[in-house]
């Protein structure tokens, strides 16, 4: 330990010393008037003119100001000016920004990461230190060197229009831990923070950007509370702290006074009694709170008189350096405290590496400082922050959903927006909208009767503002809306405040109620994932926001595991590599393999990839979008059959070892009686492969025959075909009529078993054994057992008896069974027969509701806090039966000879399925991936086979593997 610290010790003695070097070596070779120059930190924008650029090149070069504090522009072109303005300077400038919540804050196409009460909500200040050190990234790739951050102002007045929401609170403990693990977070990585504002600004109820706001606090009250973060930051080494423009009366009552120009509070309480020895900036010298009272140039004397080090914003340097002069000359300022100042600020540039100063590579420049790792850390803030405030016998997270019936109200936003789009991967919604969130009440009136028959309404409030005095942006009719709502008692109204938290005294009586904070794309799919349990709610409210909701309040809700939705780099995956599907997706529509598609990825129950590509056809008239239905072909054997025969075999109705004609009596006296169930499921029962049932329903002249088909639907003919075309009732008595009169194929001499041939014949049997041993329809079971309580919305047979046809892609335009084009009707023809209800195909679905089923069978039948299976049943299923036969039972898997339907980079314990239409769901228990696929390549023509020659599929696949990073 001792041989440690030495070495520390002398490692930190000869930066020192190094420092020490160059600090004297710069000072010496300035001039006076050039060591003044380093005091003035002017501002620049890289949104402005040419003039406005030479302007800032004229100060840099004649005056050699000491640093640029960068406000609006782009980052690319904010580095461009860096690198052209340093060019120009004798002493390298320190460049600094106004960064809270990220470069967003001053700059157009940048990431924001989080306002500081969002960051005050959370539980864990880890979070807060893993933004501060990506913040220092992103400001260190973009040649910048100082953050005006954190704010360690303690927001103790509700009514402040100008902090608010940059505080993290209104406990001054949780204020200073909070600056603290910010500001170590900034300098850990090279960044130095700077604490503001200084002695405190959250109780003011004037914004000095446009008057100087008056705080009558005494010394006793500052030191208990305003100052106490202070400390804390300079006790944890914070390099950096910021005067506020504030009128203290009771520390100086000189008239107009601002603290930043106060010698009693910077040289006294400051530097004096607290012994700050930091860089001490100026809040913006052109804020109203100092310019209404003086001149620029003139301002910027009296802050140096003051005790400031650098002047933030200064408006007129030449002025200010000539009045710096007569006040050495006057002697209100010795040329040793001058000089002092100076060599702090040089030594802040050694630290900042300016020592050995290299200019901005501007190549990659935008990928370097958006990388997509940022993502999952501004996700996590998110995640950690939202806040249940109130949660009436526990109703959130929802558990039972096909109980409920849901409504939505998204108030002050377009009807397309995230929050909407996140509750639908959870929950079938209806959905409304009210875009004004100023709506007067005859708005909202049209509403009330479309609420009507709903248990569960989910009303979110976006598009608010940080003022108090205009009640936040929230209407009068919204609050009219929700009061009148709650006051029914019909309805259970679930309040989401997509903005300020003080905003929340509005809903008091809100019985359900959560606050997002913020309203943004990160915000809008968090909280809908709390809301059903995919994501835990840890945060507590960092301010009291009336008498009842006080600062702490928060409810604890649990995870049920239900599908959550992330950045590929918070599970361990490679984004860059993953965006390779795309050009292999847009391929497969570029060369006509199919007209469009959904692609979705999940990893560690994420879904982390969904992305709708192309059209429902070659004409392009309609994108498809993720919402889209396709027909997922022979994906429904695994996707609804396979599933009621595992929910049997787990509630031990089923044993899979003795002939299906133990269960169906019917088959006895016929080949199939001494059919094992395993063998059938494995496709080695020696079932024909395929048998063209439609044939037989066709008449002499090769049309639909009358006695199978009727124009019109009637109880003789009910089931509906393609429009315009009904199958008689006893159609499935037909077909499986036909399925059990089918010839076997040979056996090969002594063999045991038949060999694998694949079969839909024999999920034509295992729906009539299932149906038989659950004295219920296939449809009817699935709906009721899985589907429903697992919110799949979109997974349905016969999808037109729900949804309009323009939610459904197409598949083949047929020109020999039904004469048309197969659009939302079932493409399989003895599916279609049967009227959309088949044990082989029928099903619809989008890609994220297959994931969610995928995922619950990924989970070993457990899902959303329910047990779809009491025991490791999917485990039993999914494992391969026999030498030389890759299937599971129902389920298809990777090939050990790796010429199957996976990526031979997916193990071997992957399962799933692919259907005929272009669709395929794979499951890797291994690495805990599913991926999704789905497309209508059978459009216009089921001939059409580029999907498989082109490898998209299986090419997709292996992207996904070759994405996974590997574990250090």
């Amino acid at each position: 330990m001792s041989m440690l610290m030495s070495f520390n010790s002398s490692e930190e003695n000869l930066v020192q010393i190094r420092q020490k070097s160059w600090v004297d070596s710069v000072f010496t070779s300035l001039t006076p008037d050039q060591r003044l120059g380093q005091l003035f930190m002017v501002a620049a924008f890289s949104n402005k003119d040419e003039n406005s650029y030479k302007k800032i090149d004229q100060l840099v070069r004649d005056y050699n100001i000491g640093g640029l504090m960068f406000l609006q522009g782009t980052p690319y072109r904010q580095a461009v000016l860096t690198n052209r303005y340093q060019s120009l300077a004798r002493t390298p400038l320190l460049i600094s920004m106004d960064a809270e919540w990220g470069l967003s804050m001053r700059l157009d196409s940048s990431m924001h990461f989080a306002k500081q009460m969002t960051l005050g909500a959370m539980a864990e200040d880890k979070y807060i230190y893993l933004m501060g050190k990506e913040i220092a990234l992103k400001m260190k790739r973009l040649g910048v060197h100082i953050s005006f951050s954190p704010d360690v102002d303690v927001n103790v007045n509700p009514a402040n229009p100008v902090i608010g929401n940059r505080s993290f609170g209104e406990s001054k403990e949780q204020v200073a831990r909070r600056g603290v693990a910010y500001l170590k977070g900034l300098q850990d990585n090279g960044i130095i923070a700077v604490a503001k504002h200084f002695p405190g600004h959250g109780d003011t109820d004037v914004d000095s950007h446009h008057a100087l706001p008056v705080i009558n606090a005494d010394m006793k009250r500052l030191t208990e509370v305003e100052l106490y973060p202070f400390r804390k930051t300079f006790e944890a080494g914070v390099m950096g702290v910021m005067v506020a423009h504030l009128y203290m009366p009771k520390i100086d009552s000189t008239a107009n006074t601002a603290t930043t120009l106060s010698k009693k509070l910077v040289t006294g309480i400051l530097k004096g009694e607290m012994g700050y020895k930091g860089l001490v900036f100026t809040d913006a010298l052109n804020m109203k709170g100092v310019s209404s009272f003086y001149k620029p140039g003139e301002v910027d004397v009296l802050a140096l008189l003051a005790g400031n080090d650098v002047l933030l914003f200064s408006e007129d340097v030449p002025t200010a350096i000539t009045g710096i002069k007569a006040a050495i000359a006057e002697g209100k300022i010795t040329q040793e405290d001058i000089d002092e100042r100076v060599k702090k600020i040089l030594r802040a540039k050694y630290f900042a590496g300016l020592h050995k100063y290299k200019p901005i590579v501007l190549a990659n420049l935008k990928d370097e400082v958006d990388k997509p790792v940022s993502s999952v850390v501004q996700q996590e803030l998110y995640e950690q922050a939202v806040t249940v405030v109130k949660n009436k016998e526990n109703l959130l997270p929802f558990r039972s959903l096909e109980t409920v019936k849901f409504a939505s109200v998204t108030i002050g936003i377009a009807a397309d927006n995230p929050f909407s789009r996140t509750l639908d991967n959870y929950a079938p919604f209806d959905k409304y909208n009210v875009p004004d969130r100023f709506a007067p009440d005859s708005v909202f009136d049209k509403l009330y009767p479309k609420m009507q028959g709903h248990d569960v309404i989910v009303i979110s409030i976006h598009g608010m503002n940080n003022t108090p005095v205009r009640n936040f942006g929230i209407g009068e009719g919204t609050r009219n809306f929700i009061k009148n709502l709650q006051l029914n008692g019909a309805y259970k109204v679930v309040v989401a405040v997509m903005g300020n938290a003080y905003s929340l005294k509005f809903f008091d009586n809100s019985n359900w109620l959560v606050c997002g904070y913020e309203d943004n794309a990160i915000s809008q799919t968090v909280v809908p994932q709390i809301l059903f349990g995919a994501l835990p709610a840890k945060g507590k409210l960092p301010v009291s926001a009336s008498p009842v909701l006080k600062a702490g309040t928060g409810v604890a809700t649990q995870s049920l595991n239900r599908l959550r939705y992330g950045v590929p780099e918070s599970v361990g995956m490679d984004s860059k590599i993953l965006k390779g599907i795309d050009n292999i997706a847009l391929e497969a529509i570029a060369y006509a393999a199919t007209p469009g598609c959904q692609v979705l990825v999940v990893k560690d129950g994420a879904v982390v990839f969904n992305k709708a590509y192309g059209h429902y056809t070659y004409d392009k008239t309609q994108q498809v979008t993720n919402y889209t239905l396709y027909d997922i072909a022979s994906v429904t054997k695994v996707a609804s059959t396979l599933q009621a025969i595992m929910f049997l075999k787990d509630q031990g109705k089923l044993n899979l070892d003795l002939p299906i004609s133990t269960y169906l009596p019917e088959l006895k006296g016929t080949n199939k009686a001494n059919l094992i169930i395993r063998d059938i499921l494995v496709h080695q029962a020696g079932l024909q492969p395929y048998l063209p049932f439609w044939k037989n329903t066709l008449g002499d002249s090769a049309k639909l025959s009358p006695v199978y088909y009727a124009s019109t639907r009637t109880d003789a003919f009910p089931n509906e075909v393609i429009p315009g075309v009904f199958s008689r009732k006893s159609m499935e008595d037909s077909l499986w009529r036909w399925t059990v009169k089918s010839k076997l194929i040979s056996k090969k001499a002594g063999a045991e078993r038949y060999e694998y041939k694949y079969s839909d014949l024999g999920f034509y049997m295992m729906k009539k054994l299932a149906e038989k041993l659950l004295n219920q329809n296939l449809s009817d079971f699935m709906d009721q057992n899985f589907f429903a309580p697992l919110g799949l919305s979109t997974m349905t047979f016969n999808p037109l008896t729900r949804y309009s046809r323009d939610r459904i892609a197409p598949t083949e335009n047929d020109k020999y069974f039904r004469q048309g084009l197969v659009w939302g009707n079932v493409h399989d023809q003895g599916a279609a027969m049967l009227g959309g209800v088949a044990g082989h195909a029928g099903l619809f679905s989008n890609a994220n509701d297959l994931a969610v089923l995928m995922q619950m069978n990924l989970n070993n039948g457990s899902y959303g806090g329910n047990k779809y299976f009491k025991n490791k049943v999917v485990q039993e299923f999914s494992r391969r039966q026999y030498k030389g036969n890759r299937r599971g039972l129902g389920w298809d898997k990777a090939d050990p000879d790796g010429n199957g339907p996976t990526s031979n980079l997916a193990p071997l314990s992957t399962f799933g399925h692919s259907g005929f239409t272009g669709t395929c769901a794979w499951i890797d228990p291994t690495n805990k991936v599913i991926y999704i696929f789905l497309s209508n390549r059978v459009y216009p023509d089921a001939e059409n086979n580029k999907l498989v020659q082109y490898n998209i599929r299986t090419r997709i696949h292996d992207v996904i593997y070759k994405s996974i990073v590997p574990k250090s």
